[in-house]
């Protein structure tokens, strides 16, 4: 934690950086987001098992990059989610500098979007036993009971978008949930609605996903989406190869084409 905030009070000194975004303490014992502008201010800064959001879903908040360049303390699931953010021309190497930590937490020095991805090769993000094992319970289902396990899952949807405002990767300023002309997704939370709504964001994160699970914790009814959009992956890099959070080169599986993509998905 030394060395942490070591490095953060050394970037505002030096002005490479003018907030840093990391974790501090919150309420009822747990670790919350907290944006530091001041060097006296990073002792504020923490690290320990309990930080566990995905700090990049605020970097292309326009209150964020209205606080100056910024700097993030970065494990894997950020590290992941900077390289798709940069696939998909949100960021540019040199927007944001990386307060590399590694899964011992101890920080890891990486200047550039090459080194991040040199980095994430060499350590992949897996599931947790648990999450794999309900997603191997859950592929291994019969269809007719997979369909009823999504929609029973579903039909417990408050429509808070909970899932949506923690996702790294749900940036658009207009959302289809607010579109009304034509209305594509009902509003209330009801069966068919809650079904459209999470059926469309699944299918806009599939291949884009990064498995940092923080749809599944911040869902006030404990629905696991994490696994779904997983599920998605898992299909995408089975089809063509494309692994999300990987490189900061477009090659998102559903917006690129290539003469020798399989097709034997389609029915």
């Amino acid at each position: 934690m030394d060395a942490l905030r070591k490095k953060a009070r050394e970037l505002l000194e030096s002005g490479d950086s003018e907030v840093i975004i990391g974790y501090g303490e919150g309420s009822g014992n747990r670790a919350r987001a907290i944006f530091v502008q001041k060097p006296e201010e990073t002792e504020r800064l923490i690290l320990d098992d309990r930080c566990e959001q995905n700090l990049a879903v605020y970097l292309l908040k326009r209150e964020v990059k209205s606080l100056g360049k910024p700097a993030i303390v970065a494990r894997l699931p950020v590290l992941r989610t900077i390289l798709q953010l940069a696939a998909e021309n949100q960021l540019s190497d040199g927007d944001v500098a990386v307060i590399g930590i590694s899964p011992d937490g101890e920080l890891v020095d990486l200047p550039d979007f090459k080194a991040i991805e040199e980095y994430v090769d060499s350590l992949p993000l897996e599931l947790s036993p648990e999450e794999q094992e309900q997603l191997e319970k859950i592929k291994n289902m019969s269809i007719e009971d997979r369909w009823r396990f999504w929609t029973d899952e579903f039909s417990r949807c408050l429509k808070c978008y909970a899932c949506r405002a923690s996702c790294p990767f749900c940036y658009c300023s207009t959302c289809v949930v607010e579109r009304n002309i034509p209305q594509w997704i009902p509003v209330a939370p009801h069966g068919q609605g809650n079904l459209e709504w999470h059926v469309v964001r699944a299918m806009h994160l599939a291949g884009r996903c990064v498995n940092c699970g923080d749809c599944a914790r911040a869902c006030p009814v404990d629905i696991p989406l994490n696994l779904l959009t997983q599920k998605l992956d898992e299909e995408v890099f089975s089809n063509f190869g494309l692994k999300a959070g990987t490189t900061s080169e477009l090659n998102y599986a559903l917006s690129t084409f290539k003469p020798d993509d399989q097709e034997n998905f389609i029915r």
